[in-house]
């Protein structure tokens, strides 16, 4: 496994690569172009000076997160085929570029939802935080409008306020769009570019949905084993793989998540290793990444990892903001570098078992 820290872009991240070179064990980083919207060409030129950065401070490009995927291929609207050109054609970018690794999701209009950016726990942090029952009693617009509040003025991965200003535009796209159909699309879309991520090795890493349920009549497809093994079935070819996010599919309590990594096995190319909280059903917290802090077995996730061999990047996700630092909720540099401290030291015992057994 490589230890790596996903990392927003100068200009974007307020945590420098100089402080992240600094987590022991941290050997890369998961990167983005954060300015480019679905369906917009990236350009080989930013591509190398994102290498150049990480390079300049000992640090490696692991892994993209993310190249957006536009909504006229989620909704399979008429511009579908030339915006998967075009992504066809960043893919090529970036593998020429030596990068292998592309972690996306295809959820319609938010990559993921909370109810809440700063919820105080016990110890005097603040995390994200979801309850279905304020999901349920509000208009994603007077969400919006709360989450920019208390977001301390950065801006949030997936929330970006070009896309959030068609909030009402985006639902009505996706009105006739239902889960069924919403696969196919998907599938139509990974057949597009199986043959590009071929000819450069390129994994492409799905990341489940966020809750694992449809949030405001919006379908989900990625929210278990069932659906995770369909989606590998229906596109069986080994650059077809998934990332394997503990605290996206723990959301759902009856998800086995050593389970689905063991039967999901070599197809899991990318791993975001993060502990929550259950409250009550439909309420969730983020937790530390201790396994005691949270309701998951960390260790048996990280040992599923091992068992199946998994040597892709993993990296610590949605930590506590601790300490008084600020940024983007659930990106602070403190509590996910205590979350790579954990994993290594799981991983180093999960590691030294195996030997001595």
């Amino acid at each position: 496994m490589q230890m790596t820290f996903r990392w927003f872009g100068t200009g974007y991240d307020p945590i420098p690569l100089s402080h992240i070179r600094q987590i022991p064990g941290c050997t890369g980083v998961i990167t983005t172009l954060y300015d480019k919207q679905p369906g917009e060409h990236w350009e080989r030129e930013r591509i190398r000076a994102l290498k150049e950065d990480a390079a300049e401070n000992g640090l490696s490009i692991a892994g993209i997160e993310s190249v957006n995927v536009s909504d006229a291929i989620k909704a399979a609207l008429s511009d579908r085929d030339r915006d998967i050109e075009t992504y066809i054609e960043t893919l090529d970018m970036l593998g020429s570029e030596g990068i292998r690794m592309v972690c996306y999701n295809f959820m319609p209009v938010f990559d993921w939802t909370r109810s809440e950016l700063a919820r105080p726990r016990e110890d005097g942090s603040t995390v994200l935080a979801y309850d279905q029952e304020r999901i349920d009693a509000i208009d994603p617009e007077t969400m919006l409008a709360g989450m920019e509040a208390s977001s301390n003025g950065f801006m949030l991965p997936g929330w970006e306020p070009e896309r959030m200003a068609r909030i009402r535009e985006l639902f009505s796209l996706y009105r006739e769009v239902d889960s069924e159909r919403l696969f196919g699309n998907l599938v139509y879309f990974l057949k597009a570019i199986m043959p590009v991520c071929e000819k450069w090795g390129i994994d492409m890493a799905i990341h489940p949905d966020d809750p694992a349920w449809p949030v405001f009549g919006l379908p989900r497809i990625v929210t278990g084993k069932e659906s995770i093994m369909r989606l590998l079935k229906a596109v069986d070819n080994p650059r077809n793989g998934i990332t394997l996010c503990s605290g996206s599919l723990g959301s759902n309590p009856a998800n086995d998540i050593p389970g689905i990594v063991r039967a999901a096995g070599t197809r899991i190319k990318f791993a975001h290793v993060r502990n929550l909280r259950h409250r009550s059903p439909g309420k969730f917290e983020e937790a530390a990444h201790l396994s005691s802090d949270g309701s998951l077995d960390m260790y048996a996730v990280m040992r599923a990892l091992a068992d199946v061999g998994f040597e892709g990047p993993l990296r610590p996700d949605h930590g506590r903001m601790i300490w008084g630092e600020r940024g983007m909720p659930g990106y602070g540099l403190y509590d996910r570098a205590l979350g790579i401290a954990y994993l290594n030291g799981l991983a180093e015992a999960i590691g030294r078992e195996r030997t001595v057994s």
